[in-house]
């Protein structure tokens, strides 16, 4: 979307992302990924950690449960995603606010781990049309265009 702040961070997720439903069905899975940068000391000729960042990143629909079923406690990521800022009250009056990240596409950084990636199935289009592209059995069919 024209004007988003767009943003991609490197980190590891702090906990077991967890997967919630909205009251309509809509699925969301909430995590927090921390980002610590690695500064050269020269002084002493070594590298040190600097203050970490922690990111709280929400995904939605079928990518938050991809996130659930894919990404563990400890695991690197890359992710990137809208930022958000949310505004809110506290109990005791307090005006507080956060910025949080809304991700767009997330996986497992390659750099130290290695990953197979599995193709999810898709599930059927609106209007109970089948998706011509969800068969994943090569049947030696013609593609449907």
């Amino acid at each position: 979307m024209s004007g988003e702040t767009t943003i991609t961070i490197i980190g590891n997720l702090t906990n077991e992302p967890e997967l919630r439903f909205t009251q309509t069905g809509t699925a969301v899975a909430t995590f927090t990924i921390a980002s610590s940068p690695r500064v050269y000391n020269k002084q002493l000729e070594r590298w040190e950690d600097g203050e970490a960042l922690f990111m709280h990143c929400s995904a939605w629909r079928d990518l938050g449960e991809h996130v659930c079923e894919s990404l563990t406690r400890g695991t690197r990521v890359i992710a990137s995603g809208q930022l958000r800022m949310r505004t809110y009250e506290t109990n005791e009056g307090e005006h507080r606010t956060v910025f949080e990240m809304t991700v767009d596409e997330i996986g497992p950084s390659l750099r130290f781990a290695t990953a197979k990636p599995v193709r999810a199935a898709r599930k059927t289009q609106t209007g109970g049309v089948p998706d011509p592209w969800a068969n994943t059995a090569s049947s030696g069919d013609k593609p449907p265009f």
